[in-house]
C-alpha cells in the first residue's frame, strides 16, 4: 500500500538554477480615451462581470489634487466610452511611464456603483478603494521571474536531500517548514495564485471564483498589496487566504541573508497591516531558493510551498492546451499553480473546477489540505 501511495503522489522535480523567462503579454481590447496621460486603456470580461484598467502617466510632482482630477476623468471617460463596464481601475505612474514594474502614485477602483461618489470626491481620502502613494523611498523594480519547476540553487548533496524529503512527505507530512504536496489518500488539491493582486483580473477572478464556489490561497508581492490595498482586503473578505511571495518578487538565492529576510519580512507585514494577522505560507519568487531561503522563511514562522501541478499558463496556451495540462498532473495531495494576471487563466478555471469534480476532487486553499500523519 506504501508503495501505492509513493507512486501516486504528485512530486516536483528539485534541479539546479534555469533561466527565467519573461511574461507574454496578451492581446487586450483596447479603449480609446482622449486623454494625452493615458498610455494604456484595456477591458475584459468573464461572461458575468466586465472590467477596464486605465493606465496614465503624470509628472512626478503632480499635487495629490492633481491626480485625483486627472483619474476622475479618465474613470468618467471610460464608463462612457464603454457603458457595460462594471468596474473602472485606475494606475497613475510618473511620466515617463516604464512599465508595470513602476510603483504608481495613485491607484483607484471605481464599482459602476460608486462613480457618483468618486466622481464627488473634492480630496483623495474618505474614499475605501483609493491609494495615495505616501511618498516613501522608490521602489525596487520588479523582476519577472515565473515559476515553471521549483529550482534549488545548491550542490547536489543538499539536492539529494530535499527529494529525500519530499518522499517522506508522502507519508509523514511537511518536514522542515517545507511543503511540497498533501496526502495522497485524500481527495483533495490546493489551489493556489502567484503574483496577486492584479488591477485588472483581480475583480474578475474573484468574481469566477465566487461563482465556481471555490476559495483559493493568493501568494501576494507585497507592494502590489501595498499600491493595491483593497483588492487585498477584497481577497480576505471573500473568505480567500493570502501568501508571503516577497516584497519586490526578486530572485533570492544569492542575496545577502539580511536582504533575503527583509524581502519576506516586509511582505509578511504589509499583509499583516491591511488584514491583521500575518500569512502562514511563503512560496520564493521562480520557485528559486537555497537552504537561506528556507531558513529564514522558517524562522520568521512561514511555511515554504512549492507545488505539483504547474501548467505553464504564463506560456500563452490556448485555453484548450492549458486545461489538458492543467487535467493531466491534477490528483490527490496536489497543489496546483496558476497566475491571477492572465487570460487564459481566467478561461479554463470553470472547465478546470468541472473536471476535479467530475474526478471527485476538491479544490480549496492550502490550509485546507490533508496532510499525511506522522
Amino acid at each position: 500500500m506504501l508503495g501505492l501511495l509513493l507512486a501516486l503522489a504528485p512530486l516536483p522535480y528539485v534541479e539546479g538554477p534555469g533561466p527565467s523567462r519573461p511574461l507574454p503579454q496578451e492581446p487586450l481590447p483596447a479603449l480609446h480615451l482622449p486623454l494625452p496621460e493615458a498610455v494604456r486603456a484595456v477591458y475584459l470580461g468573464n461572461g458575468h462581470l466586465e472590467a477596464a484598467h486605465v493606465v496614465l502617466q503624470v509628472p512626478k510632482d503632480t499635487p495629490p489634487s492633481g491626480l485625483l482630477r486627472l483619474a476622475q476623468q479618465a474613470a468618467e471617460l471610460a464608463f462612457q466610452a464603454r457603458p457595460s463596464l462594471d468596474e473602472v481601475d485606475l494606475s497613475l505612474y510618473p511620466s515617463p511611464y516604464r512599465g508595470p514594474g513602476e510603483f504608481p502614485l495613485f491607484t483607484a477602483s471605481v464599482p459602476r456603483e460608486r462613480v457618483r461618489e468618486f466622481l464627488g470626491l473634492e480630496t483623495p481620502s474618505g474614499y475605501d478603494r483609493l491609494w495615495l502613494n505616501p511618498g516613501l523611498a522608490p521602489k525596487r523594480p520588479l523582476e519577472p521571474l515565473l515559476e515553471d519547476r521549483p529550482y534549488l540553487e545548491e550542490p547536489a548533496p543538499f539536492q539529494g536531500r530535499e527529494r529525500a524529503l519530499q518522499l517522506l512527505q508522502s507519508r509523514a507530512g511537511p518536514r522542515g517548514g517545507v511543503l511540497y504536496h498533501g496526502s495522497p489518500a485524500h481527495p483533495y488539491a490546493a489551489l493556489t495564485f502567484d503574483d496577486a493582486p492584479h488591477p485588472l483580473f483581480a475583480p474578475l477572478l474573484l468574481d469566477t471564483l465566487r461563482r465556481l464556489g471555490l476559495k483559493a490561497t493568493f501568494f501576494v508581492i507585497g507592494r502590489n498589496a501595498e499600491a493595491y490595498p483593497y483588492f487585498v482586503r477584497d481577497l480576505v473578505a471573500q473568505g480567500h487566504e493570502l501568501g508571503n511571495h516577497t516584497y519586490h518578487h526578486v530572485r533570492l538565492p544569492g542575496l545577502p541573508e539580511e536582504a533575503v529576510r527583509e524581502e519576506i519580512l516586509r511582505c509578511s507585514e504589509v499583509l499583516e497591516a491591511l488584514t491583521g494577522a500575518p500569512p502562514r505560507y511563503f512560496r520564493p519568487p521562480g520557485g528559486r531558493y537555497d537552504r537561506t531561503v528556507l531558513r529564514v522563511a522558517r524562522e520568521l514562522g512561514l511555511t515554504t510551498v512549492f507545488w505539483t501541478d504547474d501548467p505553464g499558463d504564463y506560456k500563452g496556451l490556448a485555453p484548450k492546451a492549458l486545461e489538458a495540462r492543467l487535467q493531466a498532473r491534477l490528483r490527490p495531495g496536489g497543489i496546483v499553480l496558476l497566475h491571477d494576471n492572465l487570460r487564459t487563466t481566467l478561461e479554463v478555471l470553470p472547465a478546470f473546477a468541472r473536471a476535479a469534480r467530475g474526478r471527485g476532487l476538491a479544490l480549496g486553499p492550502l490550509s485546507g489540505l490533508p496532510l499525511a500523519r506522522r
